[in-house]
């Protein structure tokens, strides 16, 4: 018996590919600093956790498909901030950001069609556009230019006769770009003129640092007909493991879609929905302290990598992700290295290698990405693990 083709050719995450091996490593003495993955260690509001104990229906009973009502409702308010009017027609609850990724892509996708995106990106995406039967069309950037991407002339470059949809993550994830609004409109306009759909995943939305503002594709009201933005309480709230995401557009026919896959799941989980409901209700307030406590660990971490002689990096924009090219030629050999055989003072450091962003073949084999999602002092140091770490392997 064998597998479908479409799974056989996916690959495993490699975010988490050397994490057995290093959680072995310090099973056996060795201090590690996990920068690998995008965990926020910020606490999650009370009002999630209130929300859940203070549950006094008498059965836990399934939720609506689109989703709980009062989640729904809070979810038009949070956006009422950023002057984007919705109705509960507009949103689907979903099963955390990649639900709605996967939801949306097996919507708008037939086998063989294409969605562009700049790449590096997220590894995931790959599995979620595979999984609708269709291919992801690389956008290519450089380091050397901080990964800028929404560039007229670059995207023309980048279509092709199967392009169905483009994907924006702003601020992104791996590289900390963070699209102006400006920016936004020019692929907004891009995709108009190409007949694309937009998919805007902004589950980062109000992570922008250098006092830039955050701001939404759902401000420019001109390409409402073919956005659908992802949304999700796992960053922004510090609760990744709640699970709750949502699928926001006002383009009725493809609402109605997302709507016929959601109702073949029945349901997200009902108490995590009005958990979530309580965190979109936060007054904006809220993200000032999140903000200014990742701008630190991102200024701690950029500072400490940058004393790398012949390393390329530039100071992200937003997210919690920094990504560096190093001077190795092959950034796995070396992170194996920092595993088995290199340590300070007794630690070491596990970030992730940046190849699994790619979808070209070859790049990023120099290339790291570090999830700063740890206290300024200890991104400090992890960042002068890789340096330290970086001369004693050269040094071999």
């Amino acid at each position: 018996m064998k597998l479908s083709e479409r799974v056989a050719k996916m690959e495993f995450s490699p975010i988490r590919k050397f994490t057995t091996k290093a959680l072995q490593v310090q099973e056996e003495g060795k201090k590690i600093y996990f920068v690998n993955i995008g965990q926020p260690d910020l606490e999650t509001p009370d009002g999630f956790i209130d929300a859940v104990k203070n549950f006094d229906d008498k059965t836990v009973e399934y939720q609506q498909s689109r989703g709980d009502s009062e989640l729904l409702d809070a979810v038009i308010g949070y956006f009422r901030h950023y002057g984007i009017e919705l109705t509960q027609e507009n949103i689907l609850i979903t099963n955390g950001g990649s639900e709605a990724l996967t939801l949306v892509f097996t919507s708008i996708l037939d086998p063989g069609d294409e969605i562009m995106m700049a790449e590096p990106f997220y590894t995931n995406y790959a599995t979620f556009c595979e999984s609708a039967c269709g291919n992801i069309a690389p956008v290519h950037t450089k380091a050397e230019d901080g990964y800028a991407w929404a560039d007229r002339e670059l995207l023309e470059k980048s279509i092709t006769p199967k392009t169905k949809a483009i994907c924006c993550t702003s601020p992104g994830n791996p590289t900390g770009c963070a699209l102006t609004i400006d920016e936004m409109r020019v692929v907004g306009q891009f995709a108009k003129d190409h007949d694309l759909w937009i998919v805007a995943d902004e589950v980062y939305r109000e992570f922008v640092y250098d006092d830039g503002p955050a701001v939404s594709f759902g401000q420019l009201e001109e390409f409402a007909d073919r956005l659908v933005i992802i949304d999700s309480v796992s960053k922004r709230y510090s609760a990744c493991g709640a699970r709750v995401g949502a699928a926001i557009s006002k383009n009725k026919d493809l609402m109605d879609g997302l709507l016929k896959l959601a109702q073949a799941r029945l349901c997200s989980p009902t108490l995590e929905q009005r958990g979530a409901a309580a965190l979109y209700r936060l007054e904006p307030s809220y993200y000032d302290e999140a903000v200014k406590e990742y701008k630190s660990r991102r200024d701690a971490a950029y500072e400490e990598i940058s004393k790398i002689p012949g390393v390329i990096c530039r100071r992200p924009s937003g997210s919690f992700y920094l990504m560096a090219k190093l001077p190795v030629d092959d950034i796995e050999d070396f992170l194996m290295f920092m595993l088995e055989e290199f340590e300070d003072k007794g630690e070491t450091v596990l970030f992730t290698p940046a190849e699994g962003f790619y979808k070209t073949p070859g790049l990023g084999r120099d290339e790291i990405r570090l999830a700063y999602v740890l206290e300024a002092d200890k991104m400090r140091r992890a960042a002068e693990l890789i340096r330290l770490g970086l001369e004693a392997y050269k040094a071999r």
